[in-house]
């Protein structure tokens, strides 16, 4: 089982830029197909985006599309999410997960990572 560590996260302006990375340990990362979710005070846990293990293919939220992506690095076990133009509604806790090969749902989870957005 993979175990994401986020990283990255902080206070930016809005219209400003952050770069979110996931370290994850074990030694099956590359069967995982990983993602980024997010949660607002007050609000539910939402989906950001996800990459599949080769990372050939990657889906968002509708509220990120255009300005969010996602990266990984297999020989790093590494997951990136590049996000440009934040909006104060970008503002939440940042959550890496792993979903293993031929499970439903996301079953590794990281501590999460505070970012800020100023308006």
């Amino acid at each position: 089982q993979v175990q994401p560590v986020e990283s990255g996260g902080g206070l930016v302006q809005a219209g400003g830029s952050l770069r979110l990375s996931c370290a994850a340990s074990g030694r099956t990362f590359n069967s995982y197909v990983m993602g980024w979710f997010r949660q607002a005070p007050g609000k539910e846990r939402e989906f950001v985006a996800r990459i599949s293990r080769s990372g050939g293919s990657t889906a968002y939220a509708d509220s990120v599309r255009g300005r969010f992506t996602i990266s990984r690095d297999n020989a790093k076990k590494m997951v990136y999410l590049q996000m440009n133009n934040l909006r104060s509604e970008d503002t939440a806790v940042y959550y890496c997960a792993g979903r293993q090969q031929g499970a439903d749902d996301f079953d590794s989870w990281g501590q999460g990572t505070q970012v800020t957005v100023s308006s």
